[in-house]
């Protein structure tokens, strides 16, 4: 375990951005303290292997210099002493000094004017809704956050086991404080949370896999029978298998198969990038194609950081941003986020966007925001779309998933760990894997079915972005390109 942030850097982390923003000499400043905390367990054949914990602390300087041109520079370190926090300042300035003039720039964030409410007090002020206020101690996590959890998979390693069955993967849990300062008095706080489970079964001769996943912010809601009792029944459907050649099948994809395909797509949809003509998102002859109809089912893909709106699922209610890339800006770092629709009623409504893009685009300033969820109105479960199935694949998870064309946003990756052929409503057997070649817009305008939204974790996504909603879908011709050797 690595030393307490406190103990080794000196400097509370609410410390720390005073006197980087004190240092500083620039006409503007912003400064970011994350401290972060993170526990993990992992297991295979049946056995806890290793636990572990672990606490940092990065320090962000932004300096802006806006002599002639708005020029910025930007400083990131980890394990930032007390006696270093001038020297990072320094670094910043100089490169903004040195640095090619900001086209994203704007003037920064004051209070009252569009930053975030109630979502970091300033100093001594009580903070809203349970968020803790800027003054309060960082809490963080700690091994203690899987008791429970840690005591019923070890019921499950014994049911495993005289199941004849084999389960490996790993749960990881993490809390970062982000702790916002800038020149013009802004003072903003986020606490997030962030957990997972990842689990594989195997038969014991290792022939039969099945996988499945859960995000979750404390672990209070895992539930590891009921996750080991649908790898079980996955397995036993697999204990029939037959070949199938590549084409295209009617699918059903369940929940975490559409975050893996719709994630992509959210991280495809920067407003600059499409403005620009580079993505599928661009309309032909210049612009975007907000507004077009993308599905003739009333699709509505979207974000909203306040916890009413997502439970579980909400993230941070202002920008935090460390860089300026082409979806986001440091200059914006503090803005309010909003509950944003993406595509809405089946059409396109909104691209990520700064408020340098906006001005070009002449949409609206809609940021990129830390969770996904997609409704479509409908309440079946994936069984019961299994049930009105006359012939058809079921996929578990897609891996390995990769851009091939960002003018259609065609991707491509392979299934794992259960492809399963659905007859006459039952799934009767499974297949063997495919290399898939599917765009997720393309796909969008396919969907037949939509079933009911709950909570999905992305298997090739999870690491990077826990927090989605899905439904599971049926989707004519999914593009099954080549039949896949990988296990």
């Amino acid at each position: 375990m690595t030393a307490p942030a406190g103990n080794r850097e000196g400097s509370r982390p609410q410390e720390t951005v005073e006197r980087a923003l004190a240092a500083a000499r620039c006409d503007d400043c912003v400064v970011i303290a994350d401290e972060t905390s993170s526990a993990n367990l992992r297991w295979a054949g049946n056995t806890l292997t290793t636990n572990g914990v672990s606490r940092s602390r990065q320090l962000t300087v932004v300096a802006i210099s806006r002599e002639r041109t708005a020029r910025a520079g930007v400083v990131s370190r980890a394990g930032v002493r007390d006696d270093q926090i001038e020297d990072v300042v320094r670094q910043a300035e100089k490169e903004a000094a040195e640095g090619s003039p900001a086209e994203d720039a704007q003037p920064l964030v004051a209070p009252g004017d569009g930053q975030a409410s109630g979502t970091g007090a300033p100093a001594g002020a009580q903070a809203d809704a349970g968020r803790a206020a800027w003054d309060d101690p960082v809490t963080g996590t700690g091994i203690g956050v899987f008791r429970s959890f840690s005591a019923a998979l070890g019921e499950a390693f014994g049911a495993a086991r005289a199941a004849g069955q084999r389960l490996y993967g790993y749960a990881q849990h993490s809390s970062t404080s982000s702790f916002l300062g800038t020149s013009t008095g802004l003072r903003l706080r986020h606490d997030q949370p962030a957990g997972l489970v990842d689990v594989n079964a195997k038969s014991a001769d290792l022939a039969r896999s099945a996988w499945a996943g859960q995000g979750t912010r404390d672990f209070a809601d895992v539930d590891v029978g009921a996750i080991l009792a649908d790898l079980t029944r996955r397995l036993e459907w697999a204990k029939r298998r037959v070949e199938l050649p590549a084409g295209r099948y009617e699918t059903l994809l369940p929940p975490a198969a559409v975050a893996d395909l719709l994630i992509y797509l959210y991280w495809s949809a920067g407003a600059k990038d499409a403005l620009d003509g580079r993505t599928v998102f661009s309309k032909p002859g210049g612009g975007t194609r907000v507004g077009e109809r993308l599905s003739g089912l009333p699709l509505t893909l979207r974000s909203d950081p306040t916890p009413a709106a997502a439970p579980g699922l909400s993230s941070a209610p202002f920008v935090i941003a460390h860089a300026s890339t082409r979806r986001s800006s440091v200059f914006d770092n503090g803005l309010a986020l909003q509950p944003t629709d993406w595509i809405s009623g089946g059409e396109l409504a909104a691209l990520v966007q700064t408020r340098h893009s906006a001005g070009l685009s002449g949409l609206a300033v809609t940021p990129m925001i830390g969770n996904l969820m997609l409704d479509g109105g409908g309440s079946a479960s994936l069984d019961e779309m299994i049930g009105r199935t006359g012939h058809g694949l079921l996929l578990t998870c897609l891996w390995y998933i990769r851009e091939v064309d960002p003018q259609t946003l065609l991707l491509t990756g392979l299934t794992r760990d259960g492809t399963y052929l659905v007859e006459n409503g039952e799934v009767t057997a499974a297949v063997n894997n495919f290399r898939f070649n599917e765009s997720p817009v393309s796909m969008l305008a396919r969907v037949t079915e939509v079933g009911a939204t709950g909570p999905a974790l992305s298997r090739e996504w999870g690491d990077y972005f826990t927090r989605t909603a899905m439904p599971p879908v049926r989707v004519d011709a999914f593009n099954m390109s080549s039949v896949s050797q990988a296990s």
